[in-house]
């Protein structure tokens, strides 16, 4: 598939790992996804660092990044991925966060010139990016497998969610029945770009509002048992849904993230 080199305002673009310990993170990913573990210039494995498909050649290795990872901020920070949307201004999109009854988690910053980023948590507390592009668009693979395909909410009060990412990135929510669950995706410009899972009383109380990262894979059923065989864990197994084949794992330190084979389409 050729590099995507380009995310509209609004698309998710990016995620990222956050890890207590990227030579062990990068060991299971690398099992599981095929995927090397590339650090930037001048750093060390301490410092955020880029997945790539492995064996890619270095000087191809910007344009074919997939996800990246890096440190904890402190030991109370539980390991987990990140989702990033893709904006035209970091610092307006800050200020529709505080409006729309958001908290800004990581004010609008500067990164080495590939762009700024601002981290919150929307008014249900779900933590989410944004990214505002200049020299990195965002991942250079997408919707193949061994990268992502998918980020999904999921939260309690749908209703509350569809007020505040359409305040904040100017989403509209489309819900349909999906099986036995009605499911929402999330569109911009008539085209979806992420989905919306409904908690309802069959999920456990203490699973707060999250995004969840969902990762392309060629067999649902081997990737699930490859996961377990590298020291993960199997928390949803392998179901067939609309969509595809899902399952949702956990890597060595309990970051979570979905799996799926993609239905094919036509």
């Amino acid at each position: 598939m050729p590099a995507v080199t380009a995310y509209p305002s609004g698309t998710p673009c990016w995620a990222d790992l956050s890890t207590p310990d990227a030579r062990v993170s990068s060991a299971f990913y690398g099992g599981l996804f095929g995927w090397d573990m590339r650090s930037t210039p001048g750093s060390d494995a301490s410092a955020y660092a880029f997945f790539v498909p492995a064996g890619t050649p270095a000087d191809d290795a910007a344009s074919r990044v997939v996800a990246g990872l890096m440190p904890l901020a402190s030991e109370a920070q539980p390991p987990g991925w990140n989702t990033y949307v893709s904006v035209t201004d970091a610092d307006a999109t800050a200020a529709l966060v505080i409006e729309a009854g958001g908290q800004v988690l990581v004010p609008p910053l500067d990164v080495d010139g590939q762009g700024r980023m601002v981290m919150f948590a929307d008014d249900q507390g779900a933590m989410i990016g944004a990214w505002q592009p200049k020299a990195f668009r965002g991942a250079g693979l997408a919707n193949e497998p061994g990268s992502i395909c998918w980020s999904e909410l999921a939260c309690r009060d749908t209703a509350a969610a569809e007020r505040f990412y359409g305040r904040v990135f100017g989403w509209q929510a489309d819900t349909s029945q999906m099986g036995p669950m009605t499911y929402t995706e999330w569109r911009l410009g008539g085209r979806p770009v992420a989905g919306m899972a409904h908690m309802d009383e069959d999920w456990p109380e203490g699973i707060a509002p999250h995004w969840m990262v969902h990762f392309a894979v060629a067999d649902c059923d081997a990737a699930a048992a490859r996961t377990e065989e590298l020291g993960g864990q199997v928390r949803v197994p392998p179901t067939d849904v609309p969509p595809g084949r899902f399952a949702v794992v956990s890597d060595p330190a309990g970051a979570v993230f979905t799996i799926i084979k993609l239905a094919a389409v036509g």
